[in-house]
């Protein structure tokens, strides 16, 4: 470079010039590096909690609300096939150490003493099948073994309490079909903390994964978490909640504002959740009476589920019996059948009512309703 027109030491121009070149190419490699250097990964999202599975938990936080005119996006409830294998190999592994497994251990011994009779009707009262259920399969097994002596002893075992849970029920939901354009409903009973509400719920979530339109109704007024937690799972499948607006009013008055905005809205399918009301207070049974009634004047009920605890054993016996005289029952749910090594409360429910298990909760997850399968219950009684 000439530099022989800058007047003053040309030599010290020359290094100023020469550094200033210097930073300028570390710039430029800095600047390029950080263009070419990929982005940070964003934190880790925390889910929100899920809703509780019984009923007088914590309620968990309502998804963010949606913008003004934005219909809140509804979840999918279409499950993997090998979620559901999971989640029965679960009720395999718990049902299979317990009743079945001192079942068949009885049954191996091959000709049955009195002794072992004796035993086995003890196992049976033990695992909540009820003395009705106890003496009905004892005489079927009997009869059975006597007929066919050189068969399994195993597969008799099975064939006797598939019988007794009758495979020829219809288990299906009462609720019409998609687009038949008229409001079927359903209310959901029960007893504090078997986890009506949640039921509530997750029943809602799998009809809107079938495409049907469906109106909850929080007719459990004296439990304002109650209504809070429904509206929850409202929020969090897409469909609206009918609740009071002040606590402890008339639940019969909610239930017949839902089905009214159900029938005007053109709705498929009423989901009335009802208080935990204990079956010796009569005047809260009176309660449960009116709901059906005032429900009855715009949608009758096609399904009165009573939901039972499986873990509470023949106490869920003395609620059916009671619920009945006051709502003619159409089917029973089943909660938390994962946490009970007896399972024998589905034998006593379904000879002493004759009302089908129509599902069973078989966890806390929100796709751990499942509709009750026979042969796959008596299975996982018998560890196949």
């Amino acid at each position: 470079m000439d530099v022989s027109w800058i007047p003053g030491d040309s030599d010290l121009v020359v290094a100023l010039i020469a550094g200033l070149v210097v930073i300028g190419g570390v710039a430029a490699a800095v600047v390029g590096k950080a263009r070419q250097a990929p982005p940070r990964p964003a934190p880790p999202r925390t889910a929100p909690p899920r809703p509780s599975q019984g009923d007088d938990a914590a309620v968990a936080p309502a998804p963010e609300a949606p913008s003004e005119g934005e219909a809140p996006a509804r979840e999918t409830a279409v499950e993997a096939p090998e979620a559901v294998d999971h989640r029965f190999g679960r009720l395999r592994r718990r049902l299979g150490t317990g009743l079945g497994e001192s079942l068949l251990a009885i049954f191996r011994r091959g000709s049955l003493s009195q002794d072992d009779w004796d035993e086995l009707e003890e196992t049976l009262l033990l695992a909540d099948v009820g003395a009705g259920a106890t003496d009905a399969l004892l005489t079927d097994l009997r009869a059975r073994l006597k007929a066919t002596p050189d068969a399994d002893p195993r597969a008799v075992l099975r064939a006797a309490l598939l019988d007794v849970v009758d495979p020829t029920l219809d288990r299906s939901l009462a609720l019409g079909a998609a687009g038949d354009g008229a409001l079927h409903t359903a209310i959901v009973v029960g007893v504090n903390g078997v986890g009506k509400t949640t039921t509530v719920g997750k029943i809602a979530r799998v009809l809107v994964a079938q495409d049907r339109t469906v109106v909850l109704g929080a007719a459990d007024t004296f439990r304002a978490a109650a209504a809070d937690q429904l509206e929850t799972w409202g929020a969090r499948v897409g469909v609206p909640v009918v609740r009071a607006h002040v606590d402890g009013a008339d639940p019969a008055s909610v239930a017949y504002e839902a089905a009214d905005r159900a029938r005007a809205e053109s709705a498929e399918v009423l989901l009335v959740d009802t208080a935990g009301r204990l079956q010796n207070k009569q005047g809260l049974m009176d309660e449960l009476g009116k709901i059906v009634r005032v429900v009855s004047k715009v949608s009758p009920p096609s399904e009165v589920l009573l939901v039972l605890d499986a873990t509470t054993g023949q106490n869920g016996l003395t609620q059916a019996r009671v619920f009945g005289q006051v709502a003619p029952l159409t089917g029973i749910v089943l909660t938390k059948l994962d946490g009970t090594a007896k399972g024998g409360i589905v034998l006593a429910v379904q000879r002493e009512l004759g009302v089908p298990v129509k599902f069973v909760g078989l966890g806390e997850g929100a796709d751990d309703l499942a509709p009750f399968d026979p042969e796959g219950f008596v299975d996982s009684l018998l560890g196949q």
